[in-house]
């Protein structure tokens, strides 16, 4: 393959991906929507909920490291292909749950399902794409995202009603999935390194963790991830029961609006924001980045206002909510990207495992968590303040709502952290290059 030229087949393996993405956000999307059946029906907390949440994303984490070695060293086809069968089976299976523990139990093997995909589609795509291309593929590839979300926000809740269960709609997710598991098993693997032009030594790489560690601009993606997550997740986890019980909303109004905020502007936001960033890109080499930390800015004003405002009409705050969350799109096409720039072909599975474990571990899994132990705190702070003696869904709505207001925050810190990456980018893409170059086979 010449430089910079994209492999003959790439766009009907993107659309694969695409498609398996959007059944990943999907099924991972169903306890946050049924979340208020389930507390109702086992008298759980919101820490309890949160714990949900957290127990998937740790195991996530934590499992994608070997499987994202796996996929810089065997076929990534196999990997993906095994790991959607698997978590299609186990979330079929959460709809059989009798008790919250056996709930949280198969909610982590879905995460060890879901963790194989990832590492190993990113690497496909940073060999199916040239560069300068890569920001528009990866916008396609993470529509699965806000479609994902879209379609779940706007069935789950119709599902429910029409079986009258929250049960069911886990076992209606896993048919599709296991459908297009035996799809993914005949994807025509591209050359590693292909489509930067360069047929990669397949030598395995020494101390490959090292090396990735030792790129500055990882780092600082990692640490703009971890805040980032946080945000995404608490947001996904609460953003349902929050328009339930603090604006008053139904469970199929209130998903309905949630799909609106993190489904309809995804839509938007990795379409464009794919185009711009390529276009800035190649005005600029750390554009990219650059253009990501301008949309958190927008994001964290945007969310901050919204919850800051109490209980205005929710047409408002939807409005406002989403146009910040339209602008937090942004992150995926710019950051995931800048990874593919300064990391070489034989390590971008690790990588990417890599930044999902930071991401997850410490930002997805925290975020829930974190957001329903405050939530808790602050129903119980509101409940002391109003001298009343016994809790109610007065003070639980008051408590979830100010918790989300961790939201902004770490949408700032994502800001902090996306300025610091943009600093190094351009000598660790050199690097990079500078390094491909020597090693490609004579």
């Amino acid at each position: 393959m010449q430089p910079n030229q994209q492999a003959p087949y790439a766009w009907r393996i993107l659309f694969l991906l695409f498609l398996a993405n959007l059944f990943n956000f999907f099924d991972r999307t169903i306890p946050a929507i049924i979340i208020e059946p389930i507390r109702m029906e086992w008298g759980l907390s919101d820490l309890q909920l949160g714990l949900v949440g957290t127990a998937f994303t740790i195991v996530y984490a934590l499992a994608g490291l070997p499987l994202g070695r796996m996929a810089d060293t065997g076929a990534r086809r196999k990997i993906m292909g095994w790991g959607l069968a698997v978590w299609s089976g186990l979330t079929a299976l959460n709809g059989l749950a009798w008790n919250f523990w056996s709930f949280l139990l198969i909610r982590m093997g879905v995460g060890i399902g879901e963790a194989s995909y990832a590492p190993a589609a990113n690497s496909l795509i940073g060999d199916l794409f040239p560069a300068h291309k890569r920001a528009r593929a990866m916008g396609i590839f993470m529509l699965g995202l806000p479609l994902g979300l879209l379609l779940a926000f706007f069935t789950i809740g119709a599902m429910v009603q029409a079986f009258d269960s929250w049960r069911a709609p886990f076992l209606i997710a896993a048919v599709p999935g296991l459908i297009l598991a035996l799809f993914l098993f005949f994807i025509r693997e591209p050359a590693r390194g292909g489509a930067d032009g360069m047929k990669v030594s397949t030598t395995p790489v020494d101390k490959p963790l090292r090396k990735v560690l030792q790129i500055r601009t990882f780092w600082w993606l990692v640490l703009a991830g971890l805040a980032f997550n946080f945000a995404s997740y608490a947001c996904n986890s609460f953003m349902v029961p929050m328009l339930q019980r603090y604006f008053g909303l139904g469970l199929q109004n209130a998903a309905m609006a949630t799909g609106v905020i993190v489904g309809v502007t995804g839509l938007f936001g990795l379409t464009l924001g794919g185009w711009l960033a390529d276009k800035i890109h190649q005005r600029w080499a750390n554009g990219r980045l650059l253009f990501a930390a301008f949309s958190m800015l927008v994001a964290c004003v945007c969310t901050a206002w919204a919850l800051s405002a109490g209980r205005i009409d929710t047409a408002v705050f939807v409005g406002v909510f989403s146009i910040g969350w339209l602008f937090s799109y942004n992150f995926y096409t710019c950051v995931y990207t800048a990874i593919q720039d300064v990391v070489e072909p034989r390590l971008r599975a690790t990588a990417m495992a890599l930044f999902f474990a930071g991401l997850y571990l410490l930002g997805g899994g925290l975020g829930p968590l974190v957001v329903g132990w405050w939530s808790d705190r602050s129903a119980q702070a509101a409940m002391h303040a109003a001298g009343a003696t016994e809790m109610t869904e007065t003070f639980k709505a008051v408590g979830l709502h100010d918790a989300m207001l961790l939201i902004p925050v770490a949408l700032f810190l994502t800001l902090l952290a996306l300025l610091q990456a943009a600093r190094c980018f351009r000598q660790d893409a050199l690097r990079m290059r500078d390094g491909l170059e020597q090693m490609v086979p004579a």
